[in-house]
């Protein structure tokens, strides 16, 4: 059991899919910036495609994303999107090898399987391929027969099921009720349709929710084989996601009792035979992520932990986020607006930051302490953090050895709240986020 200090997780702290994150974006940097980065890219880029539907919106889920129920709308936006893979692939050339395709939402199975076909389609027509890994995210309340052969022939090979509880009485709590037998098939349909790496989201800290609760949805996660798991803190911000409002906020375990499920979670699966990614993630030794953490290979990039090694990641779709060496772009948020831009034949980038050689200094300390639990520390960021690393060093979390700083097997759940010590934009923006556990 990892040792409870809650006045080292008591100020809020990013995830840090990103650095600077999204909070400092600003409109400063937009659609021509964007222009300009994807015709300099070359080398090796992965490509993410936002689907922005789900079959039912869930009450805790923060996403850019609404139901399916608009045939009108969702046909709209995949021409838009369309529009868009043809044009940044035009931009982008064949100087760039895409070698990574990654499908979020939402739910991209939210549309239609030869809607799917037809974007895998324009993919490949417009960019230069290299053998790329395909992933995708499911819901398995969405997932029908047809599916099955579509993945296949695409070449799928890794999806996520967003699972977040096992427990029915949970699931209604959450507005996501998904039978145990839904799972069970749709984990079975994706065995079939050549998946290799599926790994299932799940949540700790849901209102109600027992560590026994949490117990019996890893056991099952772990029966079912799931490749890699994901057991996240739901994060209750109903001032900032209005939909929140609806789950009961006075039935939340309190912060102890999220430290308690994250710590067995983290000692269920490692005795499972399952490798820590983080503190937070989770994967089978055969797995591609489990490699990566094992050899020192692995990154953090907006879709979170990941083998992924390509220095650019290109978004497409409403709210995707692009990142460069040097920038960071997000795409216009609001459906409507980025259809008419994208009708203008031009990118809907419209907020973003650009990337300082000190951002780009801190983003790396920031990365290898998370990916890695350790971190070589430049002199001038050492001389910065000063006493600030001094609580966790004396209780036993992190050690501070010339210039490495190496975060210990009791300080894992404290690695967000180390992290950021070397956020220079933190001081003005912690009220935005969530517990750090």
């Amino acid at each position: 059991m990892w040792p409870y200090y809650p006045e080292l997780l008591a100020t809020p702290v990013p995830r840090y899919t990103s650095y600077p994150t999204a909070v400092e974006f600003s409109t400063k940097v937009g659609v021509a910036e964007l222009d300009a980065a994807i015709r300099a890219a070359e080398g090796d880029v992965s490509l993410y495609v936002h689907i922005p539907f789900c079959e039912q919106i869930c009450w805790y889920c923060g996403c850019n994303t609404s139901a399916a129920n608009k045939r009108e709308r969702v046909e709209s936006y995949l021409d838009t999107l369309h529009r868009e893979i043809a044009l940044a692939g035009a931009k982008l050339g064949r100087k760039a090898q895409v070698r990574r395709i990654a499908f979020g939402g939402g739910s991209p199975n939210a549309i239609r399987p030869t809607d799917f076909v037809r974007l895998a389609d324009a993919l490949t027509i417009h960019f230069a391929l290299e053998n790329p890994s395909w992933s995708i995210e499911i819901d398995p309340r969405k997932l029908t027969d047809d599916w099955i052969p579509v993945l296949k022939t695409v070449g799928v090979t890794m999806a996520s099921l967003g699972v977040q509880t096992f427990s029915p009485e949970l699931q209604k709590a959450i507005g996501r009720v998904q039978p145990d037998a839904e799972i069970i098939k749709a984990t079975d349909q994706l065995r079939r349709a050549g998946i290799t790496s599926l790994n299932f989201d799940l949540m700790y800290g849901l209102p109600g929710q027992t560590l026994g609760d949490v117990e019996a949805s890893l056991a099952r996660s772990a029966e079912l084989g799931a490749d890699r798991i994901a057991l996240f803190g739901y994060a209750h911000v109903p001032h900032i996601i209005p939909r929140q409002k609806r789950i009961d906020g006075t039935n939340l375990p309190d912060q102890a009792a999220r430290f308690e499920m994250a710590a067995f979670g983290y000692d269920f699966l490692t005795a499972k035979g399952y490798v820590p990614i983080g503190f937070d993630h989770f994967a089978l030794p055969s797995d591609p992520m489990a490699k990566a953490a094992q050899t020192g290979r692995l990154h953090r990039n907006f879709q979170g932990f990941t083998e992924d090694k390509a220095p650019t990641l290109i978004g497409l779709g409403a709210t995707a986020i692009s990142c460069f060496p040097d920038l960071i772009v997000q795409n216009e948020k609001n459906a409507g607006r980025y259809h008419m831009l994208l009708s203008q034949d031009r990118l809907s980038g419209t907020l973003g930051v650009v990337r300082s050689a000190e951002d780009r200094m801190r983003g790396a300390v920031i990365e290898s302490l998370l990916c890695h639990g350790k971190a070589t520390v430049p002199a001038a960021l050492r001389s910065q953090i000063g006493a600030a690393i001094t609580p966790f060093e004396t209780r036993g979390l992190a050690r501070l050895k010339g210039a490495t700083l190496e975060i210990t097997p009791d300080g894992l759940p404290y690695a967000r709240t180390i992290a950021a010590l070397f956020d220079g934009y933190r001081q003005d923006s912690i009220r935005k986020f969530s517990s750090a556990v």
